[in-house]
């Protein structure tokens, strides 16, 4: 939880600070990484270079201090965090290891072709792409409906598709048996404002929704791409019943007003991590938007959410928790980490979902679809719902931060590679300047 306001959130999103007098020129240091008991490979450190400014015509290069090669690297500039350095360890990092690496300023290049890269469709809609490979989809375009249905249903601000290496869908938007899902997306279903209790998750309701608001700042590079985007979480308040006149009769009619409560920031980071699948961040800032408190009651399902490809079906879906729990035995139960497989046109394809030590109510509460559901197809869904059983106050003013990783694969994976992986998420290398 940070103190922090709307403003300053934006502008730092934004990446608007300048480098003020108190900022001094890099020059060459050296660091060391230790593994911090922890087994990884390929893995990302980073650093806070938030007192230093690049000269003019320089760029940063970071190189291994034994072998000296040089490592992939990026700087994230101005962001809520302040200004960081990343770079990717190749190879294998024993538990005990420990690495030296000097970071210095160089000419800068030519540009090149950028390995994470963001392009648009002719909605401009944005999608993040690997080696111009598709990885996800975040719709800024509103959601184009089945015919016949209600266009309360139609909403922006989700994720769809997203894609496995091969190729494959991995999630769905809209399906006849629940209308209101969006691939991957995070509303709140129990919301309560100024003493009324809204829906923000089943938009059908007509009591509220989450749209789409602002494009802050993307970034493109060698290690990582990345959108900041703002929403709206947006309730219908009913206002006092009118009559109309028409030609053919008159007509009583309660116009709804929308009232933004609470605004939210969205940083969604694809990595090029260097692993056999696409590794990707997000992390959610919620702030309430009035000097009203937000309180997310208690609810089955609410938050961070996953419709899978109507591919996956109980015939094909296999589920596994950090916990050990498989599908019939998930639902309600807590877990640092869920991952999904199914079959799917170019062959099994997954998702791991992870969850950050920090998060609200960690290890979260899961509410996942068991196999007999929607009337025994058992298609996918899952949610990490840290308010599943007990209420999150959100207090005016304050900023509360929710963060996920997730790995995107083909072919199955197993437990240990999962724990593997999330280990690294949750516990980061340390870096310490020499």
């Amino acid at each position: 939880m940070k103190h922090i306001t709307k403003v300053l959130l934006i502008a730092l999103c934004v990446g608007t600070c300048l480098p003020g007098s108190w900022a001094k020129p890099l020059k060459k240091m050296r660091v060391t990484v230790n593994a911090a008991g922890v087994e990884r490979n390929n893995t990302i450190a980073s650093l806070d270079l938030s007192g230093y400014e690049v000269p003019a015509g320089k760029e940063i290069v970071v190189v291994n201090a034994a072998d000296k090669s040089v490592c992939l690297s990026q700087l994230e500039q101005c962001d809520i965090d302040g200004t960081t350095l990343y770079w990717r360890i190749d190879g294998a990092l024993a538990a005990n290891e420990t690495r030296e690496y000097i970071i210095e300023t160089q000419n800068a290049q030519a540009e090149k072709n950028l390995v994470m890269n963001i392009t648009r469709d002719r909605m401009r809609n944005l999608i993040l792409t690997q080696n111009g490979q598709k990885v996800l989809q975040y719709n800024v375009a509103m959601a184009r409906l089945p015919h016949g249905a209600d266009p309360v249903f139609s909403r922006n601000g989700y994720i769809h598709p997203a894609w496995s290496p091969a190729g494959n869908v991995l999630t769905n938007i809209n399906a006849a048996d629940h209308m209101h899902h969006y691939g991957i997306w995070n509303p709140w279903t129990m919301v309560e404002y100024d003493g009324t209790i809204y829906d923000l998750w089943n938009i059908g309701d007509k009591k509220g929704t989450v749209l789409f608001d602002s494009l802050y700042t993307t970034r493109t590079g060698d290690l990582f791409a990345d959108i900041v985007v703002g929403h709206q979480h947006l309730i219908f308040q009913p206002q006092k019943e009118q009559v109309v006149n028409t030609i053919e009769s008159i007509v009583k009619i309660t116009p709804k007003k929308r009232i933004n409560i609470m605004d939210e920031f969205i940083d969604m980071r694809v990595w090029n991590s260097g692993q056999p699948g696409y590794l990707w961040d997000f992390v959610s800032d919620l702030i309430p938007a009035t000097e009203l408190p937000v309180l997310l009651k208690a609810y089955r399902y609410a938050g961070f959410g996953w419709r899978a490809t109507a591919d996956w079906t109980n015939e094909n879906v296999v589920m596994m928790t950090s916990e050990g729990k498989s599908r019939p035995e998930i639902d309600g139960t807590n877990a640092r980490w869920i991952y999904v497989t199914g079959m799917s046109p170019k062959g099994p394809s997954g998702i791991l979902f992870m969850g950050y030590p920090e998060n609200q109510n960690f290890p979260e509460p899961l509410r996942i679809w068991d196999q007999n559901a929607n009337g025994g197809r058992g298609d996918a869904f899952i949610n990490f719902a840290p308010t599943k059983n007990v209420d999150w106050e959100l207090k005016a003013g304050e900023s509360y931060r929710l963060r996920y990783r997730m790995f995107m694969f083909d072919g199955s994976i197993t437990p240990e590679k999962a724990e593997a992986i999330w280990q690294d998420f949750a516990k980061p290398v340390k870096v310490t300047i020499k």
